[in-house]
């Protein structure tokens, strides 16, 4: 057994192709202030075959040394948009046949592994500030809120490391 290098993982990937599902799959970053957990998203998109992030509130953009650094270079794959007008976003999205999924720990939220993908539609994953999570003012707009399940004592997860487990999960469920 050998370790693989970076060019033969590279072809390996250019040989795969992410399921559909996650194709049309959109991303929101909303509110999220470093710009090292904007870059690990990025980093998270591509590696999952994402079609768009669209950056809400007051989300750094690219290009910036420090998104680039922990994407590195990811944020020149994955097709993403700074929005102004996040309930106008949310419009075109639902006119596009999108279900918004908040992932967020609310009365209402689904673990994700009893989280049931939309059939009919495609999926638009929310994700919020590194401390308060997805801002009150638009939770109203979100269909769906599905929680990672965690059993030890602190309650919460870095949002880049939520982007990769929910990124997972939802990848695992579009196998399917």
């Amino acid at each position: 057994m050998k370790k693989l290098t970076t060019k033969q993982i590279l072809q390996q990937n250019k040989k795969r192709m992410a399921p559909s599902k996650m194709q049309q799959t959109v991303v929101i970053l909303h509110d999220i202030r470093s710009m090292h957990n904007v870059g690990a998203a990025f980093r998270c998109a591509d590696a999952f075959g994402i079609k768009k992030i669209l950056l809400s509130g007051v989300t750094p953009a690219p290009p910036r040394p420090e998104i680039t650094k922990t994407a590195i270079g990811a944020e020149e794959f994955v097709d993403w948009e700074q929005i102004d007008d996040f309930e106008n976003q949310v419009n075109r999205l639902t006119e596009q046949k999108y279900t918004l999924v908040g992932l967020e720990q609310t009365t209402n939220s689904v673990l994700l592994p009893d989280y049931k993908l939309p059939t009919d539609k495609k999926m638009c994953l929310v994700f919020g500030n590194e401390v308060t999570g997805i801002n009150e003012e638009i939770l109203p707009f979100i269909n769906d809120f599905v929680e990672i399940p965690q059993y030890g004592n602190k309650h919460s997860l870095n949002v880049s490391v939520t982007v990769g487990i929910g990124l997972y999960g939802f990848l695992t469920k579009s196998w399917k």
